[in-house]
């Protein structure tokens, strides 16, 4: 049975019931937890948001000098989020008591003397199609409202291991598979910038949870720009790394071969120390590839003086809004001013590489089933993704691959290449749900993002300025594969240049969140 917007918007209060939840990272004991729409809402004290506010690295060495514990930094995110989170939507589960029993035994370890590393104590938030063993795990969708994997995704394990504390699972695009977030069986996520306005995909509850300061950093997944769109519309920061850097097994896919995992924070640095602690190889990953270890917290401090930069022009200019093009265009002005040069260049194209049958592989089985329990949107994409041919998908990953190969090319004399993360700002999010359940398709000639994904190399969205309304507005920089080292540098040269990271999002626990437009059908039910 197919549902209308109302049954699932409602649906959030009584699908969101059943979930229970455990934590990730032993020894402490299983918690119940706490759907996100079930939870208190106390209004947080002064010091409780201050304290909510503060950076990955601000906190981290705050604990290692012993002047807050974990168990601070959770209640403080606890107390955020059980304001905010009911405004702005970005969990789907908050993981209340299993965060506070990790909390305490983080805390032990560390009377103890034992730290696990920068990421000790400190809450995160994962995106909802990142694997949890024993804590559901839903990708936004009815169809997996009840799954509840049995082990760990790599990146869950990797920052259990490093002593991260995970607060909440966070709302996206069903499935991944949008820029907006507008599109869950939970609800629509909100811009904490502008709650009329989605705040991007399909990442789009992890940037907001970042954003609201209801966690110290989040990951996300991105496929076609669904880490740095929502990074770009919340003001964020958001790193795609190179493909394969970081595991994906353990993620509910997207598209395999452009799948990518990685951090949405406050700061460069925040997103250089998750980054230390999410790469590397993983034999059981079919996308992981081998490479040497490296620091990237060092690695961001290197100068940038010295580096060549490209501006890429065309296509990426095109059609820019007013405001983005003013707001991209002071900080090329930045740029020019920290770096050696910076000139124009061109990127291979990437319009023949169309390799969504991937997509349609894995739901095969479930869409078979129980295709009503997909959202409208989903539902429309998935059929016609069983329409692929064979023949079409293996020439185009052939292509996939002969571009990877040589797309280092395109910088022979050039380090790094910037452009604006997203030409246009974002939708209201009524006007995104009428978009997405109306089939209108996605010009992929004004989407910036998605060609870096084709191309597997590194890139990060930083916050460049804001329009004339207010609007948060991105910068992406992008490099060869495997330099993150030098994209992290530039854009910590960047953000220690300019004071927009250091912004935060208008919402106060008395905004009230607008309402979403009547349909004609809720009007007939009367």
């Amino acid at each position: 049975m197919s549902l209308s917007r109302r049954e699932f918007t409602v649906s959030v209060l009584g699908a969101a019931a059943a979930a229970t939840r455990v934590a990730i990272a032993a020894p402490a004991p299983a918690q119940t937890g706490t759907p996100a729409s079930k939870a208190p809402a106390p209004s947080p004290g002064t010091a409780s948001d201050a304290l909510a506010g503060l950076t990955l690295a601000e906190v981290s060495a705050r604990l290692r000098a012993g002047t807050v514990t974990s168990t601070d930094l959770v209640k403080a995110c606890l107390a955020r989020i059980d304001v905010y989170n009911p405004k702005v939507n970005a969990f789907i589960t908050v993981t209340r008591e299993a965060a506070l029993a990790q909390a305490r035994v983080l805390d032990a370890e560390q009377r103890a003397g034992r730290l696990r590393g920068p990421l000790h104590g400190i809450p995160i938030a994962l995106k909802d199609n990142i694997d949890t063993a024993g804590l559901r795990t839903t990708a936004a969708s009815a169809v997996f409202d009840d799954r509840v994997p049995t082990e760990d995704a790599e990146v869950t394990r990797r920052l259990a291991a490093a002593g991260a504390v995970v607060v909440g699972k966070a709302n996206l695009h069903e499935f991944a598979f949008g820029g907006s977030s507008a599109t869950s069986y939970y609800g629509p996520v909100r811009n904490p910038w502008a709650l009329e306005r989605n705040p991007g995909g399909s990442s789009g509850g992890s940037a907001a949870a970042v954003a609201t300061d209801l966690c110290y950093a989040a990951l996300g997944t991105d496929t076609g720009g669904s880490i740095r769109t929502p990074a770009s519309y919340c003001s964020v920061v958001g790193l795609k790394p190179t493909y394969g850097l970081v595991s994906i097994r353990g993620i509910i896919p997207l598209t395999v071969s452009l799948d990518h995992c990685g951090p949405l924070t406050r700061t460069v640095m925040d997103a250089a120390m998750m980054l230390n602690v999410l790469a590397g190889y993983d034999r059981l990953d079919i996308a992981s590839v081998e490479h040497a270890p490296e620091d990237y917290v060092a690695a961001l401090k290197q100068p940038v003086g010295g580096l060549r930069i490209r501006i890429a022009r065309a296509p990426f200019f095109d059609l820019l809004d007013a405001d983005v093009a003013t707001v991209t265009d002071e900080a090329l002005r930045v740029l020019a001013r920290l770096t050696r040069s910076l000139t124009d260049t061109i990127l291979p194209p990437t319009r023949d590489i169309t390799v969504g049958a991937e997509t349609y592989a894995y739901h095969e089985e479930n869409f078979g089933r129980m295709s009503g329990r997909y959202q409208i949107p989903t539902r429309r994409s998935l059929q016609g993704g069983a329409n692929a041919k064979a023949g079409d998908y293996i020439r185009a990953r052939w292509r996939l691959e002969l571009l990877r190969r040589t797309i280092d090319d395109a910088f022979r004399g050039v380090d790094l290449v910037v452009l604006p993360t997203r030409r246009r700002t974002p939708r209201t999010v009524d006007a995104s749900i009428k978009r997405e359940e109306t089939d209108v398709p996605r010009n992929p000639e004004l989407e910036n993002t998605g060609a870096f994904n084709a191309y597997g190399i590194p890139a990060i969205s930083v916050p460049c300025g804001f329009t004339s309304k207010g609007l948060p507005v991105g910068l992406m920089i992008a490099g060869p594969r495997f330099s993150e080292g030098k994209v992290l540098a530039l854009a910590h040269a960047f953000e220690q240049a300019t004071d927009f990271h250091t912004k935060k999002p208008p919402i106060r626990a008395e905004t009230p969140v607008p309402p979403l437009a009547t349909t004609d059908e809720d009007k007939a039910k009367g």
